[in-house]
């Protein structure tokens, strides 16, 4: 379980989060919502222990990451928006080095890695140095380094971005598996389709705060939208009057 409480930060005269609040359960896919420059980046940045808040805190499975940051951290998997592979190492290298750093014995990295491999359909290019991979392969990548400690929380920063009709597919199978096994998935997205496929609840983020947090449905509902990119218009909209 994730939670946010009261985080706020500004940049300079920018007040990017101004009192977020929510939280994410196990077993359930949260989808982080918002219009560009909403505060969504940032607070999962916050989430994963990279950026600290002015105010307020971050609880991963009950550990206050201000307090124990490489504890909160060891909980979590993370795919950020910026993938930052080494041109030189094959995917299979970035998975053994990100397993190593978690301080795996080499028998469970060996299962742990192979397992992903499978999962992740990555065989073809396990062995090749990641220079030249397409978009696509580098999300691979990315999210098996960060699975490969089997962590309980998953953060997923837009990683549909620019895939292709079968790479999304894909990934949302990977990200339905990572719910069904108890896990705590977040993630953002600017694409309504995959929300509505995804996610059990939805935290929609205006000028840092939230517009709105619950089921697609009770979204829906909500506002009187049948369409939940209609409901998202709605809210946002709302609530940029009300800044």
């Amino acid at each position: 379980m994730i939670e946010a409480i009261e985080l706020a930060k500004s940049f300079g005269p920018k007040r990017a989060l101004d009192g977020l609040t929510f939280s994410a359960r196990d077993g359930q896919v949260t989808g982080l919502l918002g219009p560009n420059g909403a505060g969504k980046t940032t607070a999962l940045r916050m989430l994963y222990g990279v950026m600290q808040p002015d105010q307020g805190s971050v609880r991963v499975d009950g550990i206050d990451s201000s307090a124990d940051r490489v504890a909160a951290q060891s909980r979590l998997g993370v795919l950020p928006d910026v993938h930052g592979l080494y041109p030189r190492l094959s995917a299979r290298e970035h998975i053994d080095y990100f397993g190593r750093l978690h301080g795996m014995s080499a028998a469970d990295l060996r299962r742990r890695r192979d397992e992903l491999i499978e999962l992740l359909d990555m065989h073809e290019i396990a062995d090749r140095r990641t220079v030249g991979f397409s978009h696509g392969e580098r999300i691979k990548t990315t999210l098996a380094r960060a699975l490969v400690h089997d962590p309980p929380n998953v953060l997923l920063d837009e990683p549909t971005n620019g895939l292709d009709v079968m790479s999304v597919r894909a990934l949302r199978e990977v990200i339905r598996r990572l719910r069904d096994e108890g896990r705590c998935v977040v993630f953002s997205s600017h694409v309504m389709q995959e929300v509505a496929a995804l996610c059990d609840r939805i935290v929609i983020v205006v000028d840092g705060r939230v517009a709105a947090d619950g089921t697609p449905q009770e979204i829906r509902t909500q506002t009187g939208c049948d369409d939940l990119e209609d409901s998202f218009v709605r809210l946002a909209g709302q609530a940029a009057e009300v800044a």
